[in-house]
């Protein structure tokens, strides 16, 4: 719960900025907000995947030290707005959210910002592998699943990167769910049960590679990811971290303790969760809490008085 509340700050902090253009005074916000919530937190959180580095956003700084210093030392991973661009433009689907895991057990992205991802359910355990053509995998999962593939929906971020991806996914009768942003999301829902996704594929960020991989601990889910070095400097900086770019990493690689939490609150209404929005003098959150240890979630949905905040 306290790790919710600094969701939820940050979460409400955006709302001003919802619709307005302004990606980076929108996760300004949402940083400070985040930043002095954490701050009361009883745990010495150590930032290990920290938000903005690749556009210059404001920071939570990867190295920098969370919380009131006392209690567990903890990895952490915040992402106060996944979705900037999202919230600017009023559109769905924006997140607030926050990974925690044991002290270094979070896998270090610092090498490669870009990775190859699949992402299902625990159907997709022993059947889905990355190796495979995607029509291959979408026929097995929909098999595990008791589906027909004309039934199965798999979302992937609407890059043109993907365009190939795209096509082969339609041409094995499997239909798409296109993410303008945030994979994160699309992880999570493909591993719960009673969503409309089956899978998420597709390359994004290391990063939410990681912090999806924390929120699976929770659901018994199935993830796997490969390093994509974007240029030849990248590739030689992955190497000389020693670094296997041919390896194939699975849920227990990304994070490799159980004792996992994941955080996020709504800031645009989405399939997750539900966004920030103003009930007469009240403003309504809602948030998804995954406890990795005990596969628990929890959803919480919490009114604020307005006149504390805006």
């Amino acid at each position: 719960m306290e790790l919710v509340r600094a969701t939820e700050a940050a979460a409400i902090r955006a709302v001003p900025f919802i619709g307005r253009g302004d990606k980076n005074a929108a996760d300004g916000a949402a940083v400070d907000a985040m930043r002095k919530f954490l701050g009361t937190v009883e745990f010495d959180g150590l930032v290990v995947i920290g938000e903005g580095e690749k556009d210059a956003a404001p920071m939570l700084y990867n190295g920098e030290h969370v919380g009131s210093g006392e209690g567990p030392a903890c990895d952490i991973a915040v992402d106060p707005i996944d979705g900037t661009s999202l919230t600017a433009a009023g559109r769905q689907n924006a997140l607030s959210m926050i990974a925690v895991s044991d002290r270094g057990s979070m896998y270090d992205p610092s090498a490669v910002f870009y990775m190859e991802k699949i992402v299902t359910g625990a159907e997709g355990h022993g059947i889905v592998d990355l190796r495979q053509p995607i029509g291959e995998n979408i026929r097995a999962l929909a098999k595990a699943k008791g589906k027909d593939v004309s039934d199965m929906v798999i979302a992937v971020l609407d890059r043109p990167r993907h365009q190939q991806l795209v096509e082969d996914i339609r041409a094995s009768g499997a239909g798409t769910r296109m993410l303008l942003d945030g994979d994160v999301a699309g992880g999570i829902n493909a591993a719960m049960h009673g969503t409309r996704i089956d899978m998420c594929v597709g390359t994004g960020g290391t990063p939410e590679g990681i912090i999806t991989a924390c929120a699976l601990k929770a659901l018994g889910g199935f993830i796997q990811g490969r390093l994509l070095p974007r240029d030849d400097d990248e590739r030689q900086r992955a190497i000389d971290a020693g670094h296997d770019l041919d390896r194939v990493l699975e849920v227990g690689d990304l994070v490799t303790s159980d004792n996992t939490y994941f955080v996020a609150t709504g800031v645009t209404d989405g399939q997750l969760v539900d966004g920030v929005r103003k009930v007469g003098p009240n403003i309504r959150t809602e948030s998804i809490i995954l406890r990795g240890r005990s596969g628990t979630v929890r959803r919480v949905v919490a009114e604020h008085l307005a006149e504390k905040w805006l």
